[in-house]
C-alpha cells in the first residue's frame, strides 16, 4: 500500500460544491498600493464566486480605465475578459452579454469612470436593465492621474495638497434607484461580511446589480479631511439593515410570527436563525430608498446595504426575446432572413 502524504493533524483543502478551492478563483498579483480597498473587493469578489459555486470559465468581466479597472486582472483569472477604454464599459458589455447570455457578467469601474466620462452609457445601462454585476470602487479621485477630485468626491472633502472641493457630489445609488434600477446596494471594502452578502444576492439577480462600494485610496484620499477615507468610513457608516443571503438548493418553507426567532437547517448542513421583524426598511420602495439616501447625506451618515431591489423587473435579454442558444453559436441561416421575408419588408416600405 502506499505511503499516505497526509500529515496527521492537517485537514483536506475545503471545497465548494463544484470541487473546486478558493485558489481556483484568484487571479494574478495585484499591483496596486498596500492597503488599497480595491484589492479587498476583489478578495470578496473570489470569495462570493466561490461560494455561490460558480464555474470561472461561464464569467465574463469588463472594465474601462483607471485604477478599478486593473482589478479584474486580480480575480478570477479562468475568466473571460475585457478591458475596454474610458467610460466605455458599458457598451462593450452590452455586446458581449448579448452575443452569450448564458454567461454571468460582472464589471468593475471607478467614480471617475463611471460618473464622468461614462455616465451617458451607466445610465442607459439602468435603462436597458442588462443582466450584470455592475461595481463602481468609489474612493472620490482619480488615483491613476494623482489625485484630482471626482464627481462623486463630497462638497468641502479636502485633498491632500488643501485644496477644498465646493461642488456637491454625484450620488450614484440615488441615480440608479431613479432611473429604476432592479437591484442598488452601497458597500464599504472595509466591511466584507456585508460585501459578499451584497456580491452573492446580485450573482443571483436577474437584470442589472448596481453596487457602490466606497473604497478608500490610501495614497490619495485617506487623509484627515477626507470623507471617502477609512476612518471616516468607519465612523460614519450607518447600516441600513443586517443582510444575509443563502443560495437555493432545494426549496425551504418555514412559518413563524412578527417578532419570533426561528432555527432553519440548511442542505449544506449549516444553520441559520431567523427573526421577522415587525417593522424594518422595505428595499422595495423607490421612494423610501431616495429618502433615506438623501436623509443619510443630511446627516452625514454613509448609508450602506441593499437600497433598492425589483426582482421582478424583466432584463434586458427577456425584453429582447432572445433566444436560448448564445447569439455567437448560432448558423447563418439561423441568422440571415430568408428572401421571402426581405421582399416582404420592401413591399411594406413602398
Amino acid at each position: 500500500m502506499a505511503e499516505s502524504t497526509l500529515k496527521i493533524g492537517t485537514e483536506a483543502p475545503k471545497e465548494n460544491r463544484l470541487g473546486m478551492k478558493a485558489l481556483d478563483y484568484q487571479g494574478g498579483k495585484s499591483t496596486l498600493c498596500a492597503g488599497c480597498g480595491h484589492d479587498a473587493v476583489s478578495n470578496q469578489i473570489v470569495r462570493a464566486f466561490y461560494e455561490m459555486n460558480v464555474k470561472p470559465e461561464n464569467v465574463a468581466k469588463f472594465s474601462g480605465i483607471g485604477c478599478s479597472s486593473k482589478t479584474p486582472a486580480y480575480f478570477l483569472g479562468r475568466a473571460h475578459g475585457f478591458n475596454a477604454v474610458h467610460g466605455r464599459m458599458p457598451a462593450v458589455a452590452t455586446g458581449a452579454i448579448l452575443a452569450n447570455h448564458k454567461l454571468i457578467s460582472i464589471g468593475v469601474s471607478g467614480d471617475g469612470d463611471t460618473a464622468s466620462i461614462g455616465l451617458g452609457q451607466f445610465m442607459h445601462l439602468v435603462r436597458r436593465n442588462l443582466p450584470m454585476i455592475y461595481i463602481v470602487e468609489n474612493n472620490g479621485v482619480y488615483g491613476l492621474t494623482k489625485g484630482q477630485f471626482s464627481a462623486t468626491a463630497d462638497e468641502g472633502s479636502k485633498l491632500k495638497t488643501g485644496v477644498i472641493n465646493d461642488l456637491p457630489p454625484m450620488d450614484l445609488c440615488a441615480l440608479a434607484v431613479e432611473l429604476g434600477c432592479g437591484f442598488v446596494a452601497r458597500g464599504f471594502a472595509g466591511d466584507p461580511k456585508q460585501m459578499i452578502a451584497i456580491l452573492k444576492a446580485a450573482i443571483a439577480h436577474d437584470g442589472l446589480a448596481v453596487i457602490d462600494v466606497i473604497s478608500p485610496c490610501v495614497t490619495f484620499n485617506n487623509h484627515e479631511g477626507s470623507t471617502k477615507g477609512y476612518t471616516y468610513a468607519k465612523e460614519h457608516d450607518e447600516l441600513l439593515h443586517q443582510i444575509g443571503f443563502v443560495q437555493a438548493y432545494e426549496q425551504i418553507e418555514v412559518s413563524y410570527e412578527p417578532g419570533e426567532m426561528r432555527e432553519v437547517d440548511l442542505p449544506d448542513g449549516s444553520r441559520i436563525f431567523l427573526r421577522k421583524l415587525e417593522e424594518d426598511y422595505d428595499p422595495s420602495d423607490a421612494v423610501q430608498a431616495i429618502t433615506r439616501l438623501h436623509k443619510s447625506v443630511a446627516e452625514g451618515s454613509m448609508l450602506t446595504g441593499l437600497v433598492y431591489l425589483r426582482p421582478e423587473k424583466k432584463s434586458f435579454i427577456s425584453l429582447l426575446n432572445v433566444v436560448d442558444q448564445p447569439l455567437w453559436s448560432l448558423d447563418e441561416a439561423q441568422t440571415r432572413p430568408p428572401k421571402e421575408a426581405l421582399d416582404k419588408i420592401m413591399r411594406e416600405l413602398m
